[in-house]
């Protein structure tokens, strides 16, 4: 009953995760937007202490549930390793092996050091939920994209909306090369080893797993009941049972319940330490477990579920424009960044912003210094006032949440003309673009000769009222460069 138990609630915790990355309604977050922020190294760099003390009393309590049924990656792992097990020649394929302590070590304390330094993108390579947001967001979303198009395209046909077309196009190469490179990597191991990632590179599992070691519920071998057979053995995929000292590695432990449901004779159990000799039916101490792990696990759930933001309504998509984007000596991040170090210091690179914005503004970074965190770029859309979605989902607190009011308010950067691209002078024809469409109303036109009121118009930028929206860049006709870009501000201020 605890593995079906556990099995029900991975599968939930999993289908939900993944929708938040494939959903491009927005519709899911209203839903299950609090499971990203119940994530570790989110939740940590968020300073959400409630749900950092959550995920640590739960390990405390019941040992590494979080990895088990809570981490997306996790779960990720289990279902390759499910399929590989299929074989009939495999179900049994696992088998004991010592902790390498020494690696586990070595990237948890490079890990540290470079979220003490501030490089997150380092970080973010292993960290287990901005791995599997790259994984999602670059080689899961395009299929969910692509079969949703298919369907909208039959639907069009026999007069149904049902279905409608949404873009699938490739937001950064370098990111997609490394979400492919570490999809492979993970699913190699698990392929061959179950949770090898988890208790050999993890560093949230090697931070769990010191702490499970002094978990109040853990599983135990009765020595007087094993017949060491070894197939608990064989069935635990975190190769954490030693069977022939009768003893289990409860730093590597991740609580999957397998070695409970294969024991023939009732050796293995899941409880408290006995302080002696256990005579308590297996059915009372399955029942007791039981109990534990559905109170515990609702607790959990409702803490963060207090910490979780409202849904706000998006602004539609915007045009696609086939531009190439503008050179900025200063990048753009969007409102509630506060400033680029702060974002630089917090973002995780887990790509949930990039996935639910839907004016196709952010996309991942492809330079070396912020590798993989998102910025913003005006070439397919830009960043309406009225949608403020990014600051909603993120779950690291690199993206404040920010109003609706607030977002029109605060200045992410400044329009720049460049006069050598700008049409009424390349061509001769009158525009205007640039100041119709400015939100803030700050671009006006004026005669290119002051001393000719007939000359053809060109902007005048009031840089005290841009916010950097983007919309001059992006709605702008000149090819391949827009006459009018947005440049950076390094930190945000408000008007």
């Amino acid at each position: 009953m605890l593995k079906k138990i556990r099995l029900t609630l991975a599968i939930l915790f999993f289908a939900a995760i993944i929708l938040l990355f494939l959903d491009f309604t927005g519709s899911i977050h209203a839903l299950f937007g609090w499971m990203a922020k119940i994530q570790f190294l989110p939740a940590l760099l968020a300073l959400n202490v409630g749900v950092v003390v959550a995920l640590v009393v739960l390990t405390l309590v019941l040992g590494r549930i979080y990895c088990s049924v809570i981490c997306p990656l996790g779960v990720m792992q289990d279902v390759i390793s499910w399929i590989n097990s299929r074989k009939k020649n495999k179900r049994r394929r696992f088998s004991y092996s010592p902790a390498k302590n020494w690696l586990r070590y070595s990237v948890l304390a490079l890990f540290a050091i470079a979220l003490i330094a501030g490089v997150t993108s380092i970080a973010a390579l292993i960290a287990p939920y901005s791995a599997f947001g790259r994984i999602a967001n670059n080689l899961f979303a395009p299929i969910y994209g692509w079969g949703n198009n298919i369907l909208a395209y039959f639907a069009e046909r026999a007069d149904s909306y049902a279905f409608y077309q949404t873009d699938v196009w490739l937001k950064s190469l370098p990111t997609l090369i490394i979400a492919v490179i570490t999809f492979l990597v993970i699913a190699t191991l698990a392929w061959r080893n179950g949770r090898t990632y988890c208790n050999t590179i993890c560093p949230v599992g090697t931070v769990l797993g010191f702490l499970s070691k002094y978990s109040l519920f853990k599983l135990h071998i009765d020595a007087n009941k094993c017949r060491s057979c070894s197939l608990c053995s064989k069935q635990c995929k975190a190769s954490c049972i030693d069977f022939k000292n009768h003893t289990i590695d409860y730093s590597r432990c991740v609580d999957c319940m397998n070695c409970i449901d294969s024991c023939e004779f009732g050796a293995i159990y899941y409880g408290r330490s006995p302080k002696k000799k256990v005579n308590v039916a297996t059915k009372n101490t399955t029942d007791t477990a039981r109990r534990t792990f559905i109170i515990s696990t609702v607790a959990t759930a409702a803490t963060a579920t207090l910490n979780a933001q409202e849904k706000t309504v998006d602004g539609g998509l915007a045009v696609i424009q086939d531009k190439k984007a503008s050179h900025r000596h200063t990048h753009l991040e969007p409102p509630g960044a506060l400033s680029l170090k702060h974002f630089a210091q917090h973002c995780t690179a887990c790509q949930l912003c990039v996935s639910v914005c839907p004016n196709g503004v952010l996309r991942p970074s492809t330079d070396l210094t912020r590798l993989m965190q998102p910025e913003m770029s005006y070439e397919r859309g830009y960043c309406r006032p009225e949608c403020n979605k990014c600051s909603q989902v993120c779950p690291a607190g690199a993206i404040t949440p920010i109003t609706v009011a607030d977002k029109s308010a605060t200045h992410i950067g400044h329009a720049v003309w460049i006069s050598k691209n700008c049409i009424p002078l390349t061509d001769g024809q009158e525009c205007g673009n640039c100041a119709r469409h400015c939100p803030a109303g700050a671009i006006i036109m004026v005669p290119s000769d002051s001393s000719n009121p007939d000359s053809p118009k060109i902007p005048i930028i009031n840089e005290e009222r841009c916010i950097g929206c983007g919309a001059c860049e992006n709605l702008c006709p000149a090819r391949p460069f827009s006459a009018i870009y947005v440049e950076g501000h390094e930190v945000h201020h408000e008007q």
